[in-house]
């Protein structure tokens, strides 16, 4: 299942990535993410290692998430090692001094209880509605913290 979402932010590239970069504060605008717990000392850039409790709705699981490339500013990508495994990663463009496109890919692969296969278009509409709604939490407070 591919998604990619994105959303223009009325803030410049350096403080948008500021908030990407900060891993332990996506639970702040994540809604799906409930708790990041981080393997080591490492909190930045590749081999970060978090464990992340994901709900929606009545389904939980732990999220086993490594940090595979870093360029700052730009990108950070992921690799899901938990039930749900795949690759994602956050996109950074800077449209103007005073606005940024923030864009969102992932490419997973669902256990068969969360559908599987077969519960792909279902899935790919549930969590393209969710992380959507994650990008406009994180617009809005990037916008509002300036």
């Amino acid at each position: 299942m591919a998604i990619r979402i994105s959303v223009d932010i009325d803030a410049p590239l350096d403080r948008v990535w500021e908030e990407a970069a900060d891993l332990a504060s996506h639970v702040e605008w994540m809604r799906d993410a409930d708790r990041i717990d981080f393997e080591g000392e490492q909190r930045t850039g590749v081999g970060t290692t978090m464990n992340v409790l994901t709900k929606i709705g009545p389904l939980a699981t732990t999220d086993v998430i490594e940090i595979t490339s870093w360029v700052d500013g730009t990108e950070i990508g992921v690799v899901h090692r938990g039930v749900v495994t795949g690759t994602g990663r956050f996109l950074l463009e800077e449209l103007s001094p005073t606005r940024t496109r923030f864009t969102w890919e992932e490419h997973l692969d669902l256990p068969w209880y969360f559908g599987g296969n077969l519960g792909r278009p279902i899935s790919g509409r549930v969590l393209g509605a969710v992380w959507r709604g994650n990008l406009e939490r994180l617009k809005a407070r990037v916008e509002r913290e300036g």
